[in-house]
């Protein structure tokens, strides 16, 4: 009897460990083809910064290379990009860079279509040496630039901007970094943190120009990007601008096919889309309960309920995940989780070191721990991050919160 057909259209982290869930769990279940429009196997998305600054190669970064798909029995497509899903005849169209078209029929189909950069829409963005930071293309394009010119303007002051400009910086150019906030990393760290953070990276030369409004980028005439324009007026020269500013899910293929998109295509709680039981959506694409991750965590635990699904191994659920941040920005370790900003009813404990780069805000409300900021030393940071999410009282521990669970 012949096997169940699953098609995956994507490539990337969440649709792979998907996977990789399903064959430990039942292997051999399922005919499995993929779709993938990267000519790559599967790689690690979070390692491309490293590839960036020439510490790591891109072979290095690869996760599952082309002999895990043979002898896992996955018929692997790289480099073909699915542009039309038969609904009624369950029949999935893709094409290369060729023009060849290639069809594959499912019974069950994944969508890992993921995200997409999100590019400002600014007089310029289509000039010559303005690009995002997504993929390993992405990654190429800005090595190649460094090579050859000087003035880098990344726009973002999030961590993958930050990486960028640290990467960049390391391959030669000078790099400024343009964002709107009013300190970097805005949405993980409070303003001290944010200060503290953007005195350590401009002592190693990274430049800022913080709360400022990108009006357009200006060409020459060849057609490349030279200067990027601010609000105020102002200008700052630039031979490559890399726009970091946040992504978005990918759903075009998911609304051309007629299924519900509202902030990512809606799944239930076993990630079958509401539109379709036969098709599912996982990682950056899909929107549960009205949220869309872009965390790798959150996607892994998606991955493991959907595979649990596809093995049919009952009726497990995926609750939605509570999200703790904790990052390396060029080698300072930061932490977040919860409401770190704190507010009206709150109190704060705080450890302020600004010489010996430690910095720890732990905010409390009802004698219960409800957000943690950490700069420096996060050690202690998955601790904190487990009585946020218990919500239990502290009261007996207040005077030793500040030093962890010793």
């Amino acid at each position: 009897m012949s096997k169940p057909r699953l098609v995956m259209v994507g490539n990337g982290m969440a649709g792979v460990r998907t996977l990789q869930e399903l064959l430990q769990a039942a292997p051999g279940l399922y005919d499995i083809t993929v779709f993938g429009a990267e000519p790559h196997p599967h790689y690690n998305r979070i390692l491309l910064s490293p590839v960036l600054a020439g510490e790591q190669t891109l072979d290095e970064i690869i996760l599952n290379d082309w002999p895990w798909y043979a002898q896992n029995g996955i018929a692997l497509h790289a480099g073909w990009t699915v542009t039309h899903v038969d609904r009624t005849r369950r029949v999935v169209h893709a094409v290369n860079g060729a023009g060849e078209v290639r069809t594959a029929t499912y019974d069950r189909l994944i969508l890992a279509t993921g995200s997409n950069p999100f590019i400002l829409p600014v007089p310029g963005k289509d000039l010559q040496g303005v690009l995002g930071y997504r993929d390993i293309a992405d990654t190429q394009a800005m090595i190649g630039a460094a090579a050859s010119y000087r003035h880098a303007v990344v726009i973002g002051g999030g961590l993958l901007g930050l990486e960028a400009a640290n990467g960049l910086m390391k391959r030669g150019m000078q790099a400024t970094v343009v964002h709107t906030g009013d300190w970097l990393l805005n949405r993980q760290l409070d303003a001290q943190a944010g200060a503290l953070l953007q005195q350590a990276l401009a002592e190693r030369g990274m430049q800022f120009k913080l709360g400022a409004q990108t009006q357009a980028l200006l060409g020459n005439a060849q057609g490349r990007v030279r200067a990027v324009r601010f609000a105020d007026g102002s200008e700052l020269p630039a031979d490559l601008v890399v726009m970091a500013v946040g992504i978005r899910p990918n759903t075009a293929l998911a609304e051309a096919m007629r299924l519900h998109v509202h902030r990512g295509i809606v799944v239930s709680d076993t990630l079958q889309t509401v539109t379709d039981p036969r098709i599912y959506a996982v990682g950056e694409c899909a929107a549960h309960r009205g949220v869309a991750y872009g965390l790798v965590a959150p996607l892994f635990e998606q991955g493991k309920v959907l595979a649990n699904h596809l093995a049919e191994h009952g009726a497990g659920r995926y609750p939605g995940s509570h999200t703790a941040t904790k990052l390396k920005v060029t080698g300072i370790d930061l932490f977040s989780a919860g409401d770190f900003e704190g507010g009206e009813g709150t109190e704060e404990i705080v450890l302020s070191d600004p010489q010996g780069g430690v910095y720890q805000k732990l905010v409390l409300k009802d004698d219960r721990l409800v957000g943690a900021c950490l700069y420096g030393d996060t050690a202690h940071g998955a601790w904190y991050f487990e009585l946020v999410r218990e919500g239990r009282s502290v009261a007996e521990i207040r005077e030793r919160l500040m030093f962890g669970n010793s």
